[in-house]
Order: structure tokens, then C-alpha cells, then sequence
């Protein structure tokens, strides 16, 4: 039986670290998957657990479930009310400025409303390659660490994108000659977004939390070819 690293767990809830490539739940796209974390989790536990957030199937990192009814509603509460601070680590193309605001609205479907969106970021290193990538000579990269505070479907994803620093190894919203240069040179064909860090307040015991969840071994590989294996994770940002 499949099973997920647990990163921590009390009688309320569940935090795991869901790798790339593995769905949440069921979805009407994906009908060939027969592998979710939700039923991996479930099973791993012996009981059933309810979602609270979302992360993409090609994002991996720090996943959290209810484990029951009172809890789901308290923490549901919390992450609507933008009570769980949550913490990305991305590599885009380009040298991004040094920490930022995107404050851009985003659609939920593509015949739904524009709602507020907001992403704030700051840029943890930089890297030039020698390597030329489409008219430039050379191709740059930046290490960001990003926090979503507001929650759409693919928000970093799509704001890196409206920033023109897309995440490499994004086959939708990214820039397909740096995903093959990736490919080629560091066999790395994962996105490279990493939900490391969860904070929030326990809504029974009041402690606060704070849970990082490690980086997959294709990460960190990427991360000491391009001698970033020194950086520290940071902390969701405030700008």
C-alpha cells in the first residue's frame, strides 16, 4: 500500500508531503488517475479525512486534512478567513526584483467573475547560465519564496506568469524553451513549485504551528546543480 510522509498529525489533523504528480482529489480531467491523496491518506490512516486546501497535481509540498467534522469546519474557517499563512519556494525565469506585491485579479473558470488576488514574493538567489535561450545569450533564474493571500485555482502559477517571470517546468502558463533547457540539462521535467511551509493557529489547542514539509530529491538536485543548496527556506513573506 502506497503511503505519504506524515509531517505531523493530532487528533484533529493531518499534514502530509504530497510529491509531484499525484492529485488531491478526483478530477474530471484527470479520469486515468487511479492514485489520490485524499484515498492514499484515508487508507494510510484507517479513517476518513477531509480536505482543506488544494494543490496542483505538478506542485508538491505540505498538504493538510481534517481528520473530523468539527475540526474540517474550524479549519476551513481558517483558511478561508486567510488564517493559515502558507509558504511556496518556485524557480522563475528571470531576475525578479528583490520582494514584491502582484496584486492582480484572477478568473475561476474561464466564464467566471474577476476576483481579488493578491501574491507577495521576495527573491532568495539568482543564477546566469551560459546558455542561450531563444534571442538571449544567456539564460537567468531566480529562487523565489512566495505567499499566496488570497487562494485561486493555479494563483502563483498565474501571477508569475502576469509578471513575465514564469515557473520553470509549468507546461501551461510557462515558457517552453526554458522547460526544455531544463529537461536537457538537469533532467528536471517536474514544476518547480514547493509548498514548504504551513503556519497557522491549532483551532483547538490555540498553539501555533509552523510545518515545513522537505524538498523531493529532484528538487534539491536542481538546487545543488545550480549551487542553491546552501539557501535557507524562508518564511512566507511580508513585504
Amino acid at each position: 500500500m502506497r503511503t505519504l510522509p506524515v509531517l505531523y498529525q493530532d487528533e484533529g489533523l493531518v499534514v502530509v508531503n504530497k510529491p509531484a504528480g499525484l492529485l488531491v482529489h478526483r478530477s474530471p480531467i484527470d479520469r486515468q488517475e487511479t492514485e489520490i491523496a485524499l484515498q492514499i491518506v484515508r487508507d494510510q490512516l484507517g479513517q476518513w479525512v477531509y480536505p482543506l486546501h488544494r494543490l496542483d497535481k505538478a506542485t508538491s509540498g505540505a498538504l493538510m486534512f481534517a481528520l473530523d467534522r468539527e475540526s474540517a469546519r474550524a479549519l476551513t474557517r481558517a483558511f478561508t478567513e486567510a488564517q493559515v499563512s502558507k509558504g511556496y519556494l518556485a524557480v522563475v525565469r528571470g531576475f525578479i526584483g528583490d520582494a514584491g506585491r502582484i496584486d492582480h485579479p484572477l478568473k475561476e473558470g474561464p466564464d467566471g467573475p474577476e476576483k481579488q488576488c493578491v501574491t507577495e514574493y521576495r527573491r532568495l538567489a539568482t543564477v546566469e547560465l551560459p546558455q542561450p535561450v531563444g534571442p538571449y545569450a544567456t539564460a537567468r533564474y531566480s529562487l523565489v519564496s512566495a505567499a499566496p493571500l488570497t487562494g485561486r485555482m493555479h494563483q502563483i502559477r498565474r501571477h508569475m506568469k502576469h509578471v513575465f517571470h514564469p515557473i520553470v517546468g509549468d507546461t501551461t502558463y510557462g515558457d517552453g524553451k526554458q522547460n526544455e533547457l531544463f529537461r536537457r540539462t538537469f533532467n528536471c521535467s517536474r514544476l518547480l513549485l514547493h509548498a514548504f511551509k504551513l503556519d497557522f493557529v491549532h483551532p483547538v489547542t490555540g498553539r501555533q504551528l509552523s510545518i515545513q514539509a522537505p524538498l523531493d530529491r529532484s528538487f534539491e538536485a536542481l538546487l545543488q546543480a545550480l549551487q542553491w543548496d546552501t539557501v535557507a527556506l524562508a518564511p512566507p513573506v511580508k513585504v
